[in-house]
């Protein structure tokens, strides 16, 4: 879970961004950002991917939600049309960070729209990354706009958020739709693979929080039955030491739910997944992407 005591210790030591990212990190995010300004709203960028893999093109996009209207970032792959998916991100919400993952997913022909949480109350981005967060009262502002976000509410955003996937025509329609979320975001795929099971096919979870909730009936494990994705709980180590059931837990709900569900403990601490995280922990989170990608490469 994210530790606030962890971030006010990491904003008194007074981290510089540079130490706050590893240079592994960085080196992480070099390799899957382009080059050049980014667009503005309504504006494309395309960028040749590195490796031989498809080129992408990105841009600022908004859509109506039965609760407002929710921006993003689409990053396309131009070997159109491709399956889409649906990135959450971590209580840092829509930033660089995320918008490198997704230009890693579209590299590897998977057309990515990261999502703004947040954006009952503002647009994205609300911090520049994970130091900006921890040094600049990112805990108590996130506190007060997550707590709008239950399940509920993450099951209308996604329905919108599918559909305008859909609604586009670089996304193949006829290909399942993935999703995947970090920290808070695990929890948001989950409920993603609920709200429309018809067209979510793959949900992924890295050291998402609050995947078991007791005595509440929309715990994300209590949903498994409602889905028809094949599961990636990856769960960070610190997490399990503190509740070392869940992983029984959700292998237990994924089998009385008859999905394929691959559930396991990382080498890495909450956040290793995160480039811009000081958790970040470069063997496991490339660990963590080969699983994603065999995820999706069986799914969708």
């Amino acid at each position: 879970m994210c530790d606030e005591e962890k971030l006010k210790r990491w904003a008194r030591e007074g981290l510089s961004r540079r130490q706050f990212g590893t240079v592994a990190g960085a080196a992480t995010l070099a390799a899957c950002t382009p080059m050049g300004a980014e667009p503005g709203n309504g504006e494309t960028t395309q960028t040749a991917s590195p490796g031989g893999f498809p080129a992408w093109t990105e841009e600022a996009v908004s859509f109506a939600t039965a609760d407002g209207t929710m921006d993003g970032w689409l990053v396309l792959s131009t070997a159109a049309p491709r399956p889409g998916v649906i990135l959450w991100p971590d209580i840092a919400g829509l930033r660089e960070s995320k918008k490198a993952m997704a230009r890693r997913l579209a590299g590897r022909g998977y057309s990515t729209l990261v999502v703004n949480q947040y954006y009952r109350d503002t647009r994205a981005p609300i911090w520049e990354d994970f130091a900006d967060f921890a040094g600049n009262g990112g805990w108590d502002r996130a506190r007060e706009m997550r707590g709008k976000l239950d399940a509920e509410a993450i099951m209308r955003d996604a329905t919108a958020a599918v559909a305008y996937l859909d609604g586009r025509k670089e996304i193949d329609s006829t290909k399942g739709i993935g999703t995947q979320g970090y920290c808070m975001g695990g929890p948001f795929a989950m409920w993603t693979a609920a709200a429309v099971p018809s067209r979510v096919k793959a949900a992924a979870s890295f050291h998402g929080g609050g995947l078991v909730r007791d005595d509440n009936p929309m715990s994300p494990h209590r949903l498994f039955d409602q889905m028809e994705a094949a599961l990636l709980i990856a769960i960070a180590q610190d997490d399990d030491a503190e509740a070392p059931d869940h992983k029984r837990i959700l292998r237990e709900a994924a089998a009385e739910a008859d999905l394929k569900a691959k559930i396991e403990v990382y080498a890495g601490d909450h956040g290793w997944t995160v480039p811009d995280s000081p958790a970040y922990a470069e063997a496991a989170a490339e660990k963590a992407w080969s699983a994603l990608m065999e995820l999706y490469g069986e799914a969708l």
